[in-house]
């Protein structure tokens, strides 16, 4: 039985210079890390390098950016090194070498001092188990960020309750944290994060101790505060669902590298190989899908002069006006006609669904 998954092709991301840039990242652990990188052994597979050197390698040669205002999806299984690159990104691991670049700034040349400054200003984490200070009230646990800032008692508690009320859990500021639910928890580390205006959130993994559906309330908390708040936010997650119901765009990682980067819509309709095809068996493709990849050129290249709509739209949320239409849609990005989608377009992506779920 496949879930529906809300598409995200349609969420604009912010032009401009990119919030983070990530190139050439390495990490490698084992004595000889140094002396991998540049040598013929650098080529060797993870399992390869660790059976002839004894090191291992956790990211190898890792290159994205991020545009400010992005929701930017790092995924795969257990081992891939996704938590590895999102604790390397802050240089809570040294990286083995690479450049990390936020906001323009080479992050990886800071010394200790700058470092701290970064971390207190200008990047904010959410953890898979939360973090919360238990001898702490909700307010106060939200408030600490500011704390450690050296924000006055009053400032810092009038901010404080601005993000308790932004997460929903006005009413619960004098609970202390094994009071709350695990979901509840989750959103105080959420308004934590938010209080102290982070440039860049960081997510590893947070929902992935909670149940089905606190979770799926907790993924479209983060959705509804994105669009609010409209952080640049880096979310890792080994759940697909999860990064196709979030991301803007997704990186998949194996064995510590990139296999692929994609809008939802271009990882589902082209996936790069067998590792991703896999993944994205089961995934019902008119919730993701837009309709950039199911339009065709007209024969005869006349697009005539049935409804119009941008490529953009998800197949799923079109469906109903092509069906309904007595002429093919026509498909615009933009002003330039891409094709056009008749009755047949969207029953293939449907039909296809519907095998899959058989």
């Amino acid at each position: 039985m496949t879930q529906t998954v809300p598409a995200t092709e349609g969420r604009s991301t912010p032009a401009g210079d990119p919030a983070l840039v990530v190139d050439g990242l390495w990490k490698i652990f084992g004595s000889r890390a140094d002396k991998v990188i540049g040598t013929p052994d650098a080529a060797l597979s993870r399992k390869e390098l660790q059976a002839k050197t004894g090191c291992v390698t956790a990211v190898k040669d890792v290159s994205f950016s991020v545009q400010p205002g992005e929701v930017f999806v790092v995924m795969g299984l257990s081992g891939s090194g996704k938590s590895t690159l999102v604790r390397l990104l802050t240089r809570l691991i040294e990286p083995t070498a690479g450049t990390i670049r936020m906001g323009g700034e080479d992050i990886t040349s800071a010394d200790a001092g700058h470092l701290r400054e970064l971390r207190r200003h200008h990047v904010a984490m959410v953890f898979q188990h939360f973090g919360l200070l238990p001898h702490r009230t909700v307010i106060d646990n939200v408030a600490f960020g500011l704390e450690v800032r050296g924000l006055g008692k009053s400032e810092r508690r009038v901010r404080a309750q601005e993000m308790v009320d932004l997460v929903g859990l006005a009413g619960n500021e004098g609970s202390f944290p094994d009071q709350l639910s695990g979901g509840m928890q989750q959103r105080v580390g959420l308004a934590r994060a938010l209080a102290v205006d982070p440039t860049l959130m960081m997510f590893d993994e947070p929902f992935s101790a909670l149940d089905p559906l606190i979770r799926r309330d907790m993924q479209n908390e983060v959705i509804r505060l994105h669009q609010e708040v409209g952080k640049t936010m880096i979310f890792i997650t080994h759940d697909l669902q999860e990064a196709l119901k979030l991301g803007d765009r997704i990186l998949i990682m194996r064995d510590g590298e990139i296999v692929q980067i994609g809008t939802p819509a271009e990882v589902v309709a082209n996936p790069a190989d067998e590792y991703v095809r896999d993944f994205v068996s089961d995934v019902p493709r008119s919730h993701v899908l837009t309709l950039r990849y199911v339009c065709r050129r007209p024969e005869g290249g006349d697009p005539g002069r049935g409804p119009a709509l941008q490529a953009d739209e998800v197949v799923r949320d079109a469906a109903r006006q092509v069906l309904a239409a007595q002429d093919p849609v026509r498909v615009f990005d933009g002003e330039t006609f891409l094709g056009i989608v008749e009755d047949e377009d969207i029953l293939r992506v449907v039909v296809a669904e519907e095998d899959v779920a058989s």
